[in-house]
Formats: structure tokens, C-alpha cells, sequence
């Protein structure tokens, strides 16, 4: 059977050789789960069929909520979102299914037309290499058929994908008026200055690792893009800077978490946080 995995633990070595380090220890587990576990925690929870309701006073409430959870975290989770569950699972058997082709399938492009990464190309140091994979398709190519090449054995991903892709613009068009008229700004503001032609869908994977501790998934980052709409699976792993410390995202099956990033905080004037984040392996 064709390998699916990217050839990480090699790119890891080539990073190690040429930066003076040596093979990484092979990670503790016990230790790696003792410290998520110790500093797990839970977001601000918004049930956004308030912003919904039929009553003034609630639709203000969960407004009001939305916007104090940007300010003081940059990350919050939302249930009552009007996304399906059940497309939410079966976009996640479509992601199964397609990051478990062939490796070199994958890379020589053919699914999803050219959006597969894997790992980080501009790594110099074994510090800076995130241990995953990922593609990354254009919402403006979603619908495209032959922009986005799904090829025949995964014609199903294609009306999930359009399905999702609708579903989450929808909910992230939604978030961001709250969050823009809040700041005073026009309800339909972003049907002025967004068209969605730079937006994405991004789906990571994280492969099995031996390695230390010390490697991650995703390097710790912030958000370059304006806001990101997560759905987490039950996994784990996924964490966030709170003040000065690394704290573990705990996961809830019927969320979805919302996070604020570089451009909508320096269009905000910095009311609303950025946040770092990290995916531990």
C-alpha cells in the first residue's frame, strides 16, 4: 500500500543535521498529557441563537457577549451556530478520506488543484517546522469544478465542500457585523469591502510523531487572515497564549471556536485581541 504520510521525520533530520543539533528524544508522553491536562481550559461559550431571538434584550446580550469575548480572550466558541452537525461530520469523513491518498498524489498536485503543503519549506531551524499537513483551497474555487480538480474518486468531497464552504462563509459574514457594529460601523459594511475572493478553506492534519515534545503540529503563531472559523476535532492538542502562559483548548464536539486575527485587529484599532496559538503534537 502506497505511503499517505509526508516524509517529515526526514525533513526533521536534514533540519537537525544542518542547524548542528542532533536526532530529537523521543517525546514523553506521560509528561506531554500531565502538562495540557494541568492548564486545560475553556473558552467563553456563546449561543448564538440569541443573536436570532425574537426579544431586543437578548439579541443585545449575545451581541454584547460576542464582542467583550473578542476583547478580552480573541478566542471564544459558539454552539447554536446553524451549522449542520451533520455536514460537520461529513466534511471530517471527507477529509479522512482524502488525506489518506497517496503522498505523492498528494504532491504532484492533482487533488484539489495545487493547494497540499506539508511541513514548512522555510524552516531553517527544527524550531520553526510544523509537523503537518494540510490543503488550502481558495473559497473562490470551491464551486470551480475544474479549478479545483476533485477528481473522480472524490466526487462526494465535492457538494460537501460547497455545502461547508457556504455554511461557514454565512456564519463568519454574521460574527464579523456583530463585531464591526459594535465598533460603530454599517451592518452590511462587509458586503461593501468583502467578497470572499480571499478566503480559504483550510483543513490540517497532524501525523503521528515520535519525536520530542518539542515539536508541534503548527508552530506558535497568530492568525495573519481576518478571522478563522475552527472546528476542532476531539483529539486535542490545540492551544493558546493567555497571558504569559500556553493553555490547552479543551474540545467540545458541538462547538465551533472563533478567533481573531492580525487584520481585524489593526482594523479594529486594537479593541478586539489577537492571540497566540499552537497545535502541540
Amino acid at each position: 500500500m502506497a505511503e499517505s504520510n509526508p516524509p517529515l521525520l526526514q525533513s526533521m533530520a536534514e533540519l537537525l543535521h544542518h542547524s548542528g543539533g542532533t536526532t530529537a528524544p523521543h517525546r514523553d508522553n506521560r509528561r506531554s498529557k500531565a502538562v495540557v491536562e494541568e492548564y486545560q481550559c475553556e473558552l467563553p461559550l456563546i449561543d448564538l441563537r440569541g443573536l436570532r431571538s425574537e426579544d431586543a434584550a437578548e439579541r443585545r446580550d449575545c451581541a454584547a457577549a460576542i464582542s467583550r469575548a473578542a476583547a478580552e480572550w480573541g478566542f471564544f466558541q459558539v454552539v447554536g451556530h446553524g451549522v449542520s452537525l451533520d455536514l460537520l461530520r461529513k466534511m471530517r469523513r471527507e477529509q479522512v478520506k482524502l488525506f489518506g491518498a497517496p503522498f505523492k498524489r498528494k504532491v504532484a498536485g492533482g487533488l484539489l488543484k495545487d493547494s497540499y503543503r506539508w511541513g514548512t519549506p522555510t524552516a531553517t531551524t527544527p524550531n520553526q517546522f510544523s509537523w503537518s499537513e494540510a490543503f488550502h483551497v481558495p473559497l473562490s474555487k470551491v464551486s470551480d469544478d475544474e479549478a479545483c480538480c476533485y477528481e473522480n474518486d472524490f466526487c462526494s468531497f465535492r457538494e460537501v465542500m460547497k455545502d461547508y464552504a457556504a455554511a461557514m462563509q454565512g456564519l463568519a459574514r454574521e460574527l464579523a457585523t456583530v463585531l464591526a457594529m459594535n465598533l460603530g460601523h454599517a451592518k452590511g459594511i462587509f458586503e461593501e469591502i468583502c467578497d470572499g475572493s480571499d478566503s480559504y478553506i483550510r483543513m490540517n492534519r497532524y501525523p503521528p510523531c515520535t519525536m520530542s515534545a518539542e515539536v508541534f503540529g503548527l508552530v506558535p503563531h497568530t492568525d495573519s487572515d481576518f478571522l478563522t472559523v475552527l472546528h476542532q476535532d476531539g483529539v486535542g492538542g490545540l492551544q493558546l497564549m493567555k497571558g504569559s502562559d500556553w493553555v490547552a483548548v479543551k474540545p467540545n464536539p458541538d462547538a465551533l471556536i472563533v478567533n481573531i486575527g492580525d487584520l481585524f485587529q489593526r482594523w479594529n484599532r486594537k479593541l478586539y485581541s489577537k492571540v497566540g496559538i499552537r497545535r502541540q503534537r
